[in-house]
């Protein structure tokens, strides 16, 4: 019989399998070899957006009119032992839903626009299957009802993200700085990983509903306030890497080296807010401890004033726009540490949108700026922009600016090489050692650390 709960059971995993399907169909057909037509992939891929659309405003539909603030539908077990499960399941709630109907409003807006913009591209079908794998780490973020099920979601929108930077694999930085990203990425998921592993040793499980009570935003912790401190700093460090929040800054503008598609839809509206958003949905956490909110307001605060500096200086439109995000991204993380939730959520919504029309109008602004210079035959007028300080300090303040506030040069100076420096160490005395204990030498383990590259080769 077809009652209301079978329906809104169906729905929502409805709404979690399209983008599955969608990269299932996607990555089976090329890995046969047999990529779909250009047509025909995107005629599916905007079918199939349209159709998860439809589920989530429906969903939405639905549970308004039931009064339900809170729904969550139980998928399965990965595992079931003595003390401990991890379980996968869907969230519906005031967060969630909104956050993937943006979700599929810009990544169908984002698909509709890829599919002219890459047009005979060689990298059409490798774009597009990239493209699915994102899609279906977002949906699987946003409706993640277990800490588990959002950390599946947060690393396939992390692998499909430096992937699509390093997309142009002939040239050498982008390559470069898809591994750039990639390191920040795996340092946010390390501390996320760890947060996982303190909430299950200590609560032997990761289900937000037992976690944080059951509606958002009034949800309350269940949880200790050590706890609550421990595991609110590991996850501000893990929404710093993947928000480019301060320190982890440098990567963003960086991650301009994909298309301008995946620019606009990750780096300017859905994974650099994805770190925003873990807030979001941890935010009871981050209310019992006054150390990590100040800490949570303190980054935010800081990364805006950062962003906004460096956006002054930068002479291309792609950067200027990135540090532009990390500002506005700043804000709302300060936000989220003020308590202010729903402002946070409305700012991170139209934040969204806006800059991705900037980044999809990105590529022929500067062509209709030369098209009316040579129309009216003179230079557009210019704003003069204020300066932000006293002559003297002026000039430092360009400079910090055009550095990108040293940031990467502090990181690899500070943290990335006395780590190189430590495993080569450990790399020499293992050599050593297995020389001693053969007799000869190790000419492999020399080979490959004569081949290896260093730090300063990622830019």
């Amino acid at each position: 019989m077809f009652t209301s709960e079978w329906l809104i059971d169906t729905l929502g995993q409805t709404i979690a399998a399209i983008p599955v399907v969608l990269l299932g169909i996607l990555g089976i057909c090329s890995l046969l070899g047999r990529p779909l037509p250009e047509r025909v992939t995107s005629r599916l891929v905007i079918t199939m957006i349209f159709l998860g659309l439809l589920a989530s405003l429906s969903m939405l539909t639905i549970m308004a009119m039931r009064g339900d603030s809170h729904r969550t539908i139980p998928v399965g077990n990965w595992l079931v032992m003595s003390g401990f499960h991890f379980s996968v399941k869907l969230l519906f709630d005031m967060l969630s839903l909104p956050f993937v109907i943006l979700t599929y409003v810009l990544c169908g807006t984002i698909g509709a626009f890829a599919n002219r913009y890459m047009h005979r591209e060689p990298g059409f079908n490798r774009f597009y299957v990239l493209y699915a794998m994102f899609v279906a780490g977002m949906v699987t973020s946003a409706l993640a009802g277990t800490i588990e099920t959002l950390f599946t979601g947060w690393e396939l929108v992390g692998l499909s993200s430096a992937l699509l930077v390093a997309f142009f694999q002939e040239r050498p930085m982008p390559v470069r700085n898809g591994l750039r990203v990639w390191i920040v990425y795996r340092i946010s998921d390390a501390a996320f990983l760890v947060a996982a592993v303190v909430l299950h040793h200590q609560r032997s499980e990761g289900d937000f509903d037992s976690l944080l009570g059951h509606a958002w935003p009034e949800g309350q912790a269940l949880l200790s306030p050590l706890l609550a401190f421990t595991v609110g700093m590991l996850l501000l460090v893990a929404a710093a890497g993947k928000s480019g929040l301060v320190p982890f800054s440098g990567w963003l503008p960086r991650a301009m080296e994909g298309p301008t598609p995946s620019s606009a839809v990750f780096y300017g509206a859905l994974s650099v807010h994805l770190g925003a958003y873990l807030l979001l949905r941890v935010s009871p956490i981050i209310s019992l401890s006054y150390g990590v909110s100040a800490a949570v307001v303190l980054v935010g605060l800081t990364t805006a004033v950062f962003g906004a500096l460096i956006a002054r200086a930068q002479t291309d439109i792609k950067s200027a726009l990135s540090f532009a995000s990390v500002t506005q991204v700043g804000i709302i993380v300060a936000e989220i540490g003020l308590g202010f939730r729903w402002l946070a959520l409305a700012h991170l919504i139209g934040h969204a949108c806006m800059r991705t029309l900037q980044f999809v109008r990105a590529p022929s602004l500067l062509h209709d700026y030369h098209m009316m210079e040579n129309a009216i035959g003179a230079r557009l007028p210019r704003a003069d922009e204020a300066a932000v300080a006293p002559s003297p300090l002026n000039a430092w303040f360009y400079r910090f600016g055009m550095e990108r506030g040293y940031l990467d040069a502090l990181l690899t100076d500070y943290v990335a090489q006395p780590f190189l420096r430590l495993f080569r160490f450990c790399d020499a005395l293992e050599r050593k050692w297995t020389d001693f204990l053969s007799g000869g030498e190790s000419r492999e383990s020399d080979r490959l650390s004569g081949s290896a590259g260093t730090i300063e080769e990622l830019g």
